[in-house]
């Protein structure tokens, strides 16, 4: 595969002023077309650095795409860092001029001289149209590297990077893109996906992990050179091997499974919606989140009735039907309390699905039998009650975060089975 570099310019970034987004971006799309990322490389505001970066990337990458350091100002130095390192004297391209005047007529603002910079662009480069901003990008070969300089503001660089940047790079470099499919998981840690995949290797397929909170996600990236058959046969093996905890898989067909590689409360809706059912929920630790995470899906409204945050135990009572002495007897966080909220929300809402979350998510009110990330879920709905006792890892966000997950996870799989009653 060719390989690729991405260079980010400016203070702002090295001192964490703003995260590099781009870099992120970039990545992505690089890796989706067929290139192999060796890195990301980033320097602020030094000319010298600049000069000994772009010298050193020359030599070693197919491709290195810059962005940032193109405005007006004393301390955007790409072209001039590119005219010092390959002896590429900075020339005023007349057409680049006219453009960066004709983008503030087209604001309405006068131009200051100091934007005239911006059309100095180093010599024998390929201007890089920018319709979306004042600053122009350029491109040139230097060495093994193409180089391809972008402006940093965001919107302006994911305009012109498939627009302007790949029929270049297209014209110079062979592109096989290769596929990823990634099996997203819910309720497992990266160790246990990594100690049920064991031994499995295919030719062809590079396996890696990412978490992002509360999910695990196990990627397969898969050359172009691998048949249907053998991509098939290596997402069906890994599946065998870990399906137990996927709720969705992207870019593959696997049987019984949702393939569309959407979140995981999306998933859960999909499901709700397609057998024509509905869903309430009844909360307390989670204080409104369960609510958040299934109203940030498009369309819930055909299959999310309503959602009630019952904080206090008087509220347990008075809203969902919750006994007194149930809760004196067992406490607020218990298997009891949160049956009879799923119970409780189900009937008032008339709702097919009910579900209860109720637990401590600290950082305060813990006991030596209940201590901090001491949750209870339950679902209650056509066959009766489910529920799950948790003990939670983390601050108060993620104790929340994970309950929300294990409550959907646990009516998903109500869903696609019949209950065991406990």
């Amino acid at each position: 595969m060719p390989t690729a570099m991405v260079l980010s310019q400016g203070d702002e970034v090295v001192t964490g002023q703003i995260t590099d987004t781009n870099a992120a971006w970039l990545s992505a799309q690089l890796t989706e077309r067929g290139f192999t990322v060796l890195r990301h490389v980033t320097v602020g505001d030094r000319l010298d650095d600049l000069v000994v970066v772009f010298r050193a990337l020359s030599g070693v990458c197919d491709l290195c795409v810059c962005t940032g350091g193109l405005g007006p100002t004393d301390d955007d130095l790409t072209a001039p860092a590119v005219a010092a390192a390959f002896d590429r004297p900075q020339e005023l391209d007349p057409v680049a001029l006219a453009q960066v005047k004709e983008r503030f007529a087209r604001f309405g603002r006068p131009m200051a001289a100091v934007n005239e910079r911006q059309a100095w662009l180093p010599r024998g480069v390929t201007r890089l149209d920018n319709d979306w901003g004042t600053a122009p990008g350029f491109a040139f070969q230097e060495g093994q590297a193409f180089f391809a300089c972008l402006p940093g503001v965001p919107r302006e660089m994911r305009k012109m990077f498939p627009l302007r940047v790949m029929p270049l790079v297209s014209a110079r470099i062979p592109l096989q893109p290769g596929r990823l499919v990634t099996l997203r998981c819910i309720g497992v840690g990266e160790s246990d996906l990594q100690q049920a995949l064991g031994d499995f290797s295919a030719p062809g397929v590079v396996v890696s992990f990412r978490t992002k909170l509360p999910e695990n996600h196990l990627k397969l990236r898969i050359g172009p050179e691998v048949s249907a058959a053998a991509v098939q046969a290596a997402v069906a093996d890994v599946y065998g091997r870990v399906g137990r905890w996927v709720f969705t898989v992207q870019g593959a067909e696997v049987a019984g499974v949702d393939n569309s590689g959407g979140s995981h409360p999306a998933v859960v809706g999909s499901a709700l919606e397609a057998a024509g059912h509905t869903l309430a929920i009844a909360e307390s630790c989670t204080g409104g989140r369960a609510a958040a995470a299934v109203t940030a899906v498009p369309g819930a409204s055909a299959w999310f009735l309503e959602g009630l945050v019952t904080y206090a135990n008087a509220a347990k009572v008075r809203l969902l039907g919750v006994e007194e002495n149930m809760l004196a007897q067992h406490g607020a966080v218990s298997e009891p309390v949160a049956r009879q909220m799923a119970a409780g929300v189900r009937e008032r809402a008339g709702s097919t699905w009910g579900i209860g979350i109720t637990g401590l998510a600290g950082p305060g009110g813990a006991t030596p039998d209940k201590p901090v990330g001491t949750v209870h879920v339950a679902i209650d709905g056509p066959g009766g009650a489910t529920h799950r006792a948790l003990r939670l890892p983390g601050d108060r966000g993620r104790v929340q975060e994970l309950s929300v997950a294990a409550a959907l996870e646990l009516l998903r799989r109500r869903l696609l089975s019949p209950p065991t009653l406990a």
